[in-house]
């Protein structure tokens, strides 16, 4: 018997994995006191030049091949397209990760993830024994989450460290600094702890989710549409997570009030985005607004998902009214911009996080090869525009490779921003 008890517990020792020191996260003293001496700086604003606002919208697992301006024939999208039309539609527009967090991370920061460590954040589930390590690895419907087999993962104190550094500077940041309101409405996904959170990171203002995704709108709804992929890992965990909107995917205002709002999510961000505009008219403002369309789980308005009758697959025919919905939306806050009188000192890019998530069935992404969560094509190639009336010709059509570091040196130029020299920026203006 005390045999056997040791052979177990061998067994289990063996199987089981550890927390360690390995992965231990470290931040990087140096450039922390640079960012802290860099948002000491006092703020001059020089009222004689007048900046232009900035606003990025970015859709969340949009390929590039999932609108009419790049090709699509299911789907008009006239509002998204025509940021394109009114300046500059760059064929070859590339993201630097094909997952959502470290390709946040390095848009707003303007350096590559890797440089601070978070090209593999963020990470909340480890496997816990070298069993579920071969589940993981041959059941079908765990696909496409690959499972990496190690001893060790990191301890509870590394984990908490999860998210962007506070070595980091954003773009949020750098324009505060010289005089901008800013704001984010939408999906953050760079860390949930204090260090990470946006109000701590150059916002004046939040509302919005932490978690990857959440519910667009309460599943019992009337007027929704959900779209399950039944059998398959990734939607099962997402459903599962997002139900009730807890934990990281509810809906917080400035980074500590819940909200609970039952519109459609998708229009809830746009009615905020528009009183964001409003409220700060008068000043230059700088809003992020990182939509959580078209990421599962999906779920469409059913007045939208009436529009594709012709297209018998359930998933891709959700997944084509919330990308007709996001369309709409933004059709909405453009005529905004436009009725405030702002449209022509306003930047405004459009682009997605990554590809579409072809491994759940709504998307494809041909002509390119794989999708969201692989380093083909498909994964990294994105849609991305810039209009900016007045000062880019419309129509314009660029072809050679551009890379999403390049907004935030686009950004700085643009408003005159003096940079750190502390650091390294990998992105070009």
């Amino acid at each position: 018997m005390v045999l056997i008890f040791l052979v177990l517990l061998a067994a289990q020792n063996l199987c089981a994995q550890h927390p360690s020191e390995q992965y231990k996260i470290y931040w990087d003293e140096k450039l922390i006191k640079g960012r802290e001496e860099f948002l000491s700086q006092t703020v001059i604003v020089d009222s004689s030049k007048q900046k232009p606002n900035i606003i990025i919208i970015m859709a969340d697992d949009l390929g590039q091949s999932d609108i009419s301006l790049y090709g699509n024939k299911l789907i008009s999208t006239p509002n998204i397209d025509a940021i394109g039309h009114n300046g500059v539609t760059f064929k070859e527009a590339y993201i630097t990760s094909p997952v959502c967090s470290p390709s946040r991370a390095g848009l707003l920061t303007g350096r590559y993830q890797q440089r601070f460590g978070h090209e593999l954040q963020m990470s909340e589930r480890y496997t816990h024994n070298i069993i579920e390590y071969f589940i993981f690895k041959i059941l079908p419907t765990f696909r496409p989450v690959t499972a990496i087999w190690n001893r060790f993962y990191p301890t509870d104190e590394d984990r908490m460290r999860q998210g962007l550094p506070p070595s980091e500077i954003t773009l949020a940041e750098v324009l505060k600094v010289n005089g901008y309101a800013t704001g984010i409405i939408g999906k953050w996904h760079l860390g949930a702890q204090e260090f990470a959170l946006p109000c701590n990171r150059g916002f004046d203002y939040q509302y919005g989710f932490n978690e990857a995704f959440t519910l667009y709108m309460d599943t019992k709804a009337t007027g929704i549409v959900n779209g399950k992929v039944k059998g398959q890992y990734m939607d099962i965990h997402q459903w599962s997570t997002a139900e009730g909107r807890t934990g990281n995917c509810a809906i917080t205002r400035n980074c500590c009030e819940t909200t609970i709002d039952t519109d459609y999510l998708t229009d809830r961000l746009t009615t905020e985005a528009i009183k964001f505009i409003d409220d700060n008219k008068q000043q230059p403002f700088f809003l992020y607004l990182p939509y959580n369309a078209p990421h599962a789980p999906l779920q469409a308005p059913e007045n939208y998902y009436a529009q594709f009758l012709d297209v018998d697959d359930h998933i891709k025919r959700t997944y084509l009214a919330m990308i007709k919905n996001l369309d709409d939306q933004i059709g909405r806050l453009m005529k905004s911009l436009d009725s405030l009188g702002l449209t022509e000192n306003t930047m405004i890019f459009f682009l997605s996080d990554n590809g579409g998530a072809s491994y759940n069935g709504s998307t494809d992404n041909y002509p390119y090869r794989g999708g969201k969560l692989t380093n083909f094509e498909g994964g990294i190639r994105v849609p991305m525009m810039l209009q900016w009336k007045g000062q880019l010709k419309k129509e314009t059509v660029f072809n050679h490779p551009v890379n999403s570091l390049d907004i935030f040196a686009t950004v700085a130029a643009a408003v005159g921003a003096k940079l750190p020299a502390d650091r390294i920026y990998d992105g070009v203006d």
